[in-house]
């Protein structure tokens, strides 16, 4: 793919339902991409043929500057630096609408997905208006969480979850615990491994067009959006002190399970959708939309990149 830097402004077909669509033959703009999804939260561009991680890489560095992830939720395969596969979760879970490290200090801007083989059924990227889904939300809950931000309480073991090699990079403890005093992260070591605690904002205003916008993981990482069977399992095995994530309010009280009801409720409101076509490409400004992951059947393989 070569990119201009004198194309015209894209002209995106626009349909209820679906994320906006851009066919091309081999040109994309750049400044272009990232001026429309700031405005429009996403935009899928089919046209371009992406084969494997060396083509999406080669059209990812065009488009921003690739951050290495730290603090992954799950593990992910590692292609090239910045350059990674889709999280890796049960096929058969939904994977709930969410701000990709949105409890990060150094957060994405841009969310790049490359589609190399689409599964045989499901397992689309659906994406939500963060602005609009703020708007929607009821202004009491909203209030309270502007006021008090959210907290995420996630502990490391070796058994479930995200290794302390998958989220910092390294199991030396001196290296996390400065990486932890880096960025406002409370850690505390126990006999099992590490439980750490961050208090974050749950609404930002999007740097460029100025926007408040819904910017968590309040839903996606609670205990409540676990399937019953997994919740019940890791409660029984661990504890509700030891669940690999949960959420709560910014001063520490428990989120009930009808919160969690409505923000996803709002998210469904929100959420728009296309199946994967091979060599699609998704982009999508991460602060301005939230994204998800369906259940899917059959390999899917779908390159991501995270960029600045």
């Amino acid at each position: 793919m070569t990119v201009s830097s004198a194309l015209p402004a894209l002209h995106a077909d626009v349909q209820p339902g679906k994320p906006p669509l851009l066919r091309v033959a081999s040109a994309v703009d750049p400044q272009a991409i990232r001026a429309f999804v700031a405005e429009h939260g996403s935009l899928l561009i089919r046209g371009l043929g992406l084969r494997d991680a060396a083509d999406a890489e080669r059209v990812f560095r065009q488009l921003g500057h690739l951050m290495t992830e730290r603090e992954a939720f799950a593990p992910r395969e590692r292609y090239a630096q910045g350059v990674y596969s889709a999280s890796k979760w049960p096929p058969n879970q939904q994977m709930c609408m969410h701000h990709e490290l949105s409890y990060a200090l150094a957060v994405p801007n841009l969310l790049l997905f490359a589609c190399v083989v689409p599964p045989a059924a499901g397992g689309a990227t659906p994406v939500a208006d963060a602005a609009a889904v703020l708007e929607a939300l009821p202004p009491e809950l909203v209030e309270r969480f502007e006021r008090l931000g959210w907290l995420l309480i996630r502990n490391y073991n070796d058994e479930i979850g995200a290794s302390l090699v998958d989220a910092f990079g390294t199991d030396d403890r001196n290296a996390i615990e400065s990486y932890c005093r880096a960025n406002a992260i409370d850690f505390e070591w126990h006999e099992s491994g590490l439980r750490t605690r961050q208090r974050r904002n749950a609404v930002v205003r999007h740097p460029r067009t100025g926007r408040r916008c819904w910017f968590n993981q309040i839903a996606f990482l609670s205990e409540w959006t676990m399937a019953i069977e997994l919740r019940e399992y890791l409660l029984d095995v661990y504890g509700a002190d030891g669940l690999p994530f949960n959420t709560a309010f910014g001063d520490g009280d428990p989120i009930g399970p009808d919160v969690f009801q409505v923000i996803n409720e709002v998210y469904e409101a929100h959420t728009v959708r296309e199946p994967w076509q091979a060599g699609d490409l998704l982009v999508v400004d991460n602060l301005r939309a939230a994204h998800g992951r369906e259940a899917f059947e059959g390999p899917r393989e779908v390159v991501v990149a995270l960029a600045e």
